[in-house]
């Protein structure tokens, strides 16, 4: 499994509406994506109900079961038409070292992000070990989904979480708002998705 994201920093005055139009219309097309296990359609923008943002921003994040995934994905009209709209993005991509997914994962509301780097030498099966303990400790205080992955290129360490409600957050997080869960298989977005964890 590999996990992806691009994001799009928006100008402070942005009508974010665009945004929200644009989940609304275009999520459902994602809805059982060949190789998608999930991918959250997440915005925040720079004063919303319950946090702010540094910037107005559109990210979304996807969890692939296969790389091929992302190539389909990447080389097909959809991710050309958000270029056109966007820009070209940097697109990132993590190794999966955890995917613990919940049931519902369609209810998400909120997302959180933290992104650290991982220093040279560092012992990686301690790292991965704390990543995935605080990624259960996550599922434990309700999340839907809590993934933990790492990226050898740059050495950076991401966690990411799913939650129906807005959780308690902390300066080191990006917390997002998703407007639209598209999952594998064409569930739709008000059914349940089945638990599953994956360790890697």
């Amino acid at each position: 499994m590999i996990a992806m994201q691009y994001s799009f920093t928006l100008p402070a005055d942005y009508d974010m509406s665009i945004i929200d139009r644009r989940i609304r219309d275009k999520g459902p097309l994602l809805d059982g994506f060949p190789r998608l296990r999930f991918k959250a359609y997440l915005l925040a923008r720079k004063e919303d109900a319950g946090f702010t943002s540094a910037e107005n921003l559109y990210a979304p994040f996807y969890l692939w079961d296969e790389p091929e995934g992302i190539d389909s994905f990447l080389s097909g009209p959809g991710f050309a038409t958000l270029t056109r709209d966007f820009g070209w993005p940097s697109v990132q991509t993590w190794l999966i070292w955890q995917a613990d997914l919940g049931e519902g994962l369609g209810n998400a509301r909120y997302a959180t992000r933290v992104v650290r780097p991982i220093a040279p030498f560092s012992d990686l099966a301690e790292q991965r070990a704390e990543a995935v303990a605080a990624m259960g400790a996550a599922r434990r205080q309700g999340a839907l989904a809590a993934i933990a992955a790492f990226d050898p290129t740059k050495w950076l360490l991401v966690e990411f979480s799913l939650w129906p409600e807005l959780p308690v957050t902390t300066d080191a997080m990006q917390v997002y708002t998703v407007g639209h869960v598209s999952l594998a298989g064409g569930i739709a977005e008000r059914d349940p998705a089945s638990p599953r964890s994956v360790n890697r």
